[in-house]
């Protein structure tokens, strides 16, 4: 069947970004994580007692979805809290977190060479700031 929406270039974005979500979410799944696990880890990892309103604003994650997944991160014992001031807490890795953040990584960084290589040769200096283009 012939595909009338392959010239439209939103489709064709969404069509990638699902095609590449799910290739990364198998390769994570090694690891006990989803993306979006991995990706609080890496901002933790980097950012040693963020709070979470600041990770979420970072992340665009709302509230509502930010406390179970930090509970989830921290029932798992990748993620410790501790206080920071009067009212706030500081997010960190956990002993455990620390371990597997490198793994983590790793996994992703052969993830983006593997897709960097599906990038022709030529286009993949601008692959970056088009995409950044969509976004920021």
């Amino acid at each position: 069947m012939h595909d009338p929406l392959v010239k439209h270039p939103g489709y064709t974005l969404r069509r990638a970004s699902g095609a590449m979500t799910a290739e990364l979410t198998q390769r994570l799944a090694d690891h006990g994580v989803r993306i979006v696990d991995a990706t609080v880890l890496l901002w933790i990892s980097e950012n040693p007692q963020v709070t979470a309103s600041a990770l979420g604003r970072a992340l665009d994650i709302q509230r509502a979805n930010m406390v179970p997944l930090l509970k989830r991160l921290e029932d798992a014992g990748l993620i410790e809290r501790a206080p920071i001031d009067g009212k706030s807490q500081g997010l960190s890795l956990s002993e455990e977190g620390r371990k597997r953040v490198p793994a983590i990584e790793a996994t992703i960084e052969a993830f983006e060479q593997d897709l960097l290589a599906r990038i022709p040769l030529q286009h993949r200096e601008h692959f970056i700031p088009a995409l950044d283009a969509l976004w920021r």
